[in-house]
């Protein structure tokens, strides 16, 4: 693929509709759980334990996945990993959908979270392979689709539960994950010949696919990954007790200030990768989702019971940083190999530091007695996405970086 720019669809339609469903699949799984865990909880008896290890397994499973799918892409092409992942993805949905007891439950979740993070891996390659052209739009399109499958989920999850069994509420999300399958199957066939010519990141070579851990580039993207997801899973697990803890906010109005927090990641994901595409300096969009983080953290700090609205907006805007990172990926690589490796790192590394940092800010509250140094601790993650930004700025590619 050139950095010639052709029509959208122009040989490409089975990879749209590809890309966009693999997108809604990376979601579904987690978004559908939460909502109708009392009622589970009431049949399966898994208590509060149960739900802090269902509340792990995500960014844990992320993580783990994200390191070890760029091992995997060495030996089966990208197209066929996609497929693996969708088909491990669907086993787990039902598995979830005839769940009898809550190790069934566990497991069918934990073989849907780490196809979703073999997908997170892939679908920044998918790009740069198939759109090297269109690069922030298509960005847009799959980190969107993301945010909107995020939403969706928890307004139906219930009715459903309600109208059938929690367990068609779960499972019934296996049926998008079929539909996903279907394009990249065909793709995967057609591409069969040219996919064993080029096997996931031979061309990096085992030596430089293992050094990627030596670009300053590829740090830089991994702070800032590291930075908005740890905001991201902490407010969705204590912003609602911070509120009301520090703002007096009820139990109703915290829950809404929550889903202000969480309504920011759709227009930074439509807005993010285009804006990274045509700006000289993309560190300002960096320094921006840092500073973000800063206000609202300094806020809540300072006058949590003055605008607090604002403060809560402040601080959902510092994760536009995702998409942003997620763009910048492939900007800084070459190739679409280079991406999977460099994908890997990043999120691998990223979400091992979000699995910890929720449970950090916790253990702070519980030592202090308040919010006051948990929220400072949630301020100073911010801090890494100033050096982030400078390094980005520099504009270096990590392929360059990993043969010097």
């Amino acid at each position: 693929m050139t950095g010639e720019r052709r029509k959208l669809w122009a040989g490409r339609t089975l990879a749209i509709l590809g890309l966009v469903l693999v997108a809604v699949n990376l979601r579904t799984a987690v978004a559908a759980l939460s909502p109708v865990y009392d009622i589970i909880d009431g049949e399966l008896h898994g208590g509060a334990v149960g739900l802090g290890v269902l509340g792990m397994l995500p960014p844990l499973c992320f993580a783990v996945f994200g390191l070890i799918t760029p091992s995997l892409s060495r030996r089966f092409a990208l197209e066929e990993l996609l497929v693996g992942s969708l088909v491990v993805m669907l086993v787990g949905h039902v598995m979830r959908g005839f769940a009898w007891s809550f190790e069934s439950l566990l497991l069918g979740s934990i073989l849907c979270f780490v196809a979703i993070g073999a997908g997170n891996v892939l679908l920044p390659a998918i790009v740069k392979k198939y759109f090297s052209d269109r690069l922030g739009q298509m960005t847009a399109v799959y980190t969107t689709v993301m945010s909107i499958a995020t939403f969706v989920p928890p307004l139906v999850a219930v009715p459903m539960a309600h109208a059938v069994s929690w367990q068609f509420s779960l499972g019934i999300w296996g049926l998008l994950a079929v539909l996903a399958i279907v394009p990249w199957l065909i793709q995967s066939v057609l591409r069969r010949r040219s996919a064993r010519n080029d096997p996931g990141i031979a061309e990096l070579r085992d030596r430089a696919a293992k050094r990627v851990a030596h670009s300053r580039t590829a740090w830089a993207l991994t702070f800032a990954f590291a930075t908005s997801s740890s905001v991201a899973y902490t407010s969705f697990a204590w912003l609602p007790q911070i509120l009301t803890d520090v703002a007096g906010s009820s139990a109703t109005a915290g829950g809404a200030l929550l889903s202000l927090f969480g309504f920011f990641g759709l227009p930074a994901a439509v807005i993010m990768p285009l804006l990274a595409t045509r700006m000289k300096r993309p560190a300002v969009l960096v320094w921006c989702g840092g500073c973000f983080i800063l206000a609202g953290v300094l806020g809540l700090l300072v006058a949590p019971q003055t605008v607090t609205w604002l403060w809560v907006s402040l601080l959902g805007s510092g994760p536009l940083l995702f998409p942003l990172a997620l763009t910048l990926i492939n900007l800084r690589s070459r190739s679409h190999q280079t991406v999977i490796a460099v994908s890997g790192f990043v999120q691998g590394c990223g979400y091992v530091i979000a699995a910890v940092f929720p449970l950090l800010i916790g253990a702070m509250y519980e030592l202090t007695g308040g919010w006051t140094v948990p929220l400072i601790l949630l301020g100073l993650i911010a801090l890494p996405t100033f050096w982030s930004g400078l390094v980005i700025g520099r504009r270096h590619m990590i392929d360059d970086e990993l043969a010097a």
